[in-house]
């Protein structure tokens, strides 16, 4: 047995004072009168006699509840393992595990409810002069400081579920500094977690001058499934194609799982089917999406799970063109088989122009830029074009027979693609079509072999350069190539060996391959823009950039939630690149606007789906993991928890035992004088 004041037992020289009493206590005779002396020797004897012995046990009693304060002042208690409790008031620091695995069941309770129970009852275990921290996963600025007894109960109870992970590792560093900072000398620790593996990272813990105490947290049954992910198998969306969208859904439980999945759009519910999920993998399945008008579309992918149900929804928006903007530059007119092409279909706007008539500040508004047989390429047009495609434009170049090659070479130089060397008049024939690419992909129901496919009876030889990432979407069977694709930053830019004219080609007068390479390429993307964001991840955005938004400035607001707040703003050539900073914490959909009502731009935000694998330490595991460095409690133990801190983090206090023995004494003692009469 230990005391924290072993010096108040200086006191115990106070039991002195009752013994002296007791000696220098001289006694007062009454008179009694008797009628009869006869038996006043004997009388007298008997009360002597009396009188010693209850004097000598109300000096006991006085003595013993003397002991008992004095020893209830130096607070004995027996220390729990090598703990040695000591005097003076404490900085404490709790972690408080919010993250959204805790919504899973325990035996009796929520696991994030019996966090926030086992967490108000660690603050109650100290007084109130003691300093204590509540961290939580969101490890937010406000709480890195030591709070009263009383603020720390209110803070647990704010405490909600959050989207937020936090490794240990990251969560001790930021104990350690907080408590670093309080002034008092002792020091305890505290995490309460499900310890889940994929953030229970921590190396080790060597600081002999904090107390650790791990409080586990056990779940019931760890079951789940999520939406993974989801994307368009084609980068763009059109009015009256197909649309695939495909989904991934995954099974992080140990048994089989049916479930169903449900799609809205643009709040009208389209039900899905029934999905079969094996235990421990994941699923893929295809929805087509229909639609019949153009703009912006929110929509929303949904499975039915519990408990744990953040990951049961995945929203994604995407945007569909109003008008595809064409424009062909020619050298004297233009190529009637590129307009025809383009007027037949009034989803796209041609526009035709000559090369010495364009105007360049208007390059970036057009989806599709044709170089139709110009002779030469203007060395201000090929630095236009550069920008326009780094951009996310696309072009698509026919040269011309006697084209100045030099200045062509400069284009395709400054694009990285390969450059036109000799002009021969061949008979060669395509052989290839490059149906994984998206110009052709999905365009052709039946893959047939007997396509009619392009001829061509003059072009020019490419040389091949080592930096030029072509790919190749016709290919002559010699294994030349007819066509390629060179995928610059953002934008595509498309070569074609041969002349656009009939004398030379004859890809024109194939419309089953002419047709669609055409639309496509108008509706091709050099970088495919994101459906959904991550929350906590996925920070930056890109949206064009707009000539009023440097006066104005962008604002962002979520349309399930109230507030709106102004991301950071970087204008970077064509387009403006957004910082949200953490300022979007909840799942769903958020406009992006400079004037209020005028959407510009629209973002889904999902939560982060590493809470998905439910995969917790047991608690042999926690054991071994911090070994003999912490003090391991039971957090599902039923009885007064405050009670097992106290005795597991400091020992068995026995200054309570001592005052109910003062007590006692002291009420043996009243009895003594009250009740024995000498």
């Amino acid at each position: 047995m230990n005391f924290v004041y072993p010096s108040f037992l200086w006191a115990l020289l106070a039991l002195s004072i009752p013994i002296i009493i007791h000696l220098f206590h001289f006694r007062r005779f009454r008179t009694v009168y008797f009628t009869n002396v006869r038996f006043l020797k004997e009388v007298k004897e008997q009360t002597a006699t009396r009188s010693r012995i209850k004097h000598f046990l109300v000096l006991l009693a006085r003595m013993a509840a003397i002991a008992a304060l004095v020893l209830a002042f130096a607070q004995p208690y027996i220390p729990n393992k090598d703990n040695k409790l000591e005097a003076g008031s404490k900085d404490v620091s709790i972690f408080f595990d919010n993250s959204f695995s805790m919504a899973l069941d325990s035996e009796d309770a929520a696991l994030i409810e019996k966090a926030r129970s086992r967490a108000e009852e660690i603050v109650s275990a100290y007084g109130p002069d003691d300093q204590i921290q509540i961290i939580t996963c969101d490890l937010e600025g406000r709480d890195q400081r030591l709070l009263s007894q009383e603020d720390a109960l209110s803070r647990i109870r704010e405490v909600v579920p959050t989207y937020k992970v936090s490794p240990l590792s990251k969560v001790l560093a930021r104990q350690k500094q907080t408590l670093e900072l309080g002034e008092n000398k002792q020091k305890e620790l505290f995490i309460i977690s499900d310890f889940q593996e994929n953030i229970s990272d921590i190396a080790s813990f060597e600081d002999t001058s904090i107390t650790l105490n791990i409080i586990p947290l056990q779940a019931v049954a760890a079951k789940n499934i999520a939406i993974d992910t989801a994307w368009f198998e084609s980068p763009v969306q059109a009015l009256n194609q197909t649309n695939d969208l495909i989904v991934r859904i995954r099974n992080y439980s140990d048994r089989e799982v049916t479930t169903e999945l449900s799609l809205i759009l643009n709040n009208n519910n389209r039900p899905g089917g029934s999905l079969v999920i094996p235990p421990r993998a994941s699923v893929t399945d295809t929805l087509d999406i229909g639609l019949n008008k153009t703009g912006w579309h929110e929509a929303l992918l949904r499975v039915k799970d519990h408990p744990i149900d953040f990951d049961n929804e995945y929203h994604f928006t995407f945007y569909v063109d109003e008008q595809v903007d064409i424009l062909e530059i020619y050298e004297d007119v233009p190529n009637p088989y590129t307009r025809a092409t383009f007027q037949e279909n009034t989803y796209f706007n041609w526009k035709g122009n000559a090369v010495g008539q364009v105007n360049y500040s208007e390059l970036q508004k057009y989806d599709l830029i044709v170089l139709s047989n110009l002779n030469t390429v203007p060395s201000g047009l090929t630095s236009e074009l550069n920008t326009y495609i780094r951009g996310g434009g696309n072009v698509l170049a026919f040269p011309t027979i006697g084209c100045d090659l030099i200045a062509y070479n400069a284009l395709n130089k400054s694009l990285r693609a390969n450059t036109f060397t000799t002009w021969a008049l061949k008979d060669r024939k395509v052989s290839f079509i490059n149906y994984q690419e998206f110009v052709f992909n999905d365009v052709f129901e039946d893959r047939r072999s007997n396509i009619k496919l392009p001829e061509t009876k003059g072009n020019f030889k490419l040389q091949k350069r080592a930096s030029a990432g072509e790919e190749v979407l016709l290919r002559y069977r010699d294994g030349g190539s007819f066509i390629g694709k060179y995928t610059v930053d953002r934008g595509n830019y498309y070569l074609c060996a041969a002349p656009l004219s009939t004398e030379y080609s004859n890809l024109v007068e194939n419309a089953e391959i002419f047709v669609p390479m055409l639309y496509r390429m108008a509706l091709a993307t050099g970088q495919e823009r994101k459906i959904a964001y991550q929350i906590g991840q996925d920070n930056v955005l890109e949206t064009p950039n707009r000539p009023t938004a440097s006066e104005i400035g962008y604002k962002i607001a979520g349309t399930n939630q109230e507030g709106e707040f102004r991301p950071s703003q970087q204008a970077l050539g064509s387009k403006v690149v957004l910082g949200v900073n953490n300022q979007i914490r909840l799942a769903g959909f958020y406009d992006l606007f400079l004037t209020q009502g005028e959407i510009l731009d629209k973002f889904a935000y999902n939560y982060d789906r590493n809470e998905s694998l439910l995969k917790f330490l047991s608690i042999d595991a926690v054991k071994e993991l911090f070994s003999d460095r912490a003090n391991i409690l039971d957090g599902d133990y039923a009885q007064d928890f405050g009670t097992l801190i106290r005795t597991q983090s400091r020992g068995v206090e026995l200054w309570k035992w001592c005052l109910i023995f003062a007590l006692i004494f002291l009420a043996v003692e009243t009895l003594l004088i009250r009740l024995w009469k000498t």
